[in-house]
């Protein structure tokens, strides 16, 4: 999966692809790369539910921890497992190995408040 039309962007740098009603969660290469090589990544509960904007996890680089923000209200269905012995997959593969979670969407309507990809990559070359 590459960063395409098929993703929605948040302002906090966090994309979701939706799949039906289905979503899968990770953060940006631009997130990625501004903070480093990640060292650890906190990840919530199967069956923990999330309103849109609010904090999911984390992640943690060398130098800095920075939180993570749930793009879409929903239910955690999925956690990559994969991230917690293998942590650098989220700057190796963002949009692909490196996805965080994948959710039970409650609400699409909420995509509204996402951002495309070519209005996300604007947001951030300003």
């Amino acid at each position: 999966m590459e960063a395409s039309d098929n993703l929605y962007f948040s302002k906090e740098h966090t994309w979701i692809k939706i799949e039906n009603d289905t979503g899968t969660v990770g953060i940006t290469t631009f997130a990625q790369s501004e903070l480093g090589e990640i060292v650890y990544v906190d990840l919530p509960n199967l069956g923990d539910e999330f309103e849109q904007d609010e904090v999911f996890g984390s992640v943690e680089a060398l130098k800095t921890v920075s939180d993570l923000f749930m793009p879409l209200s929903g239910e955690i269905t999925s956690v990559n497992e994969n991230l917690l012995e293998n942590p650098t997959l989220v700057n190796e593969k963002p949009f692909s190995e490196g996805w965080m979670v994948k959710m039970q969407v409650s609400d699409l309507n909420e995509l509204s408040n996402l951002l495309s990809y070519e209005a996300y990559q604007k947001s951030i070359n300003k």
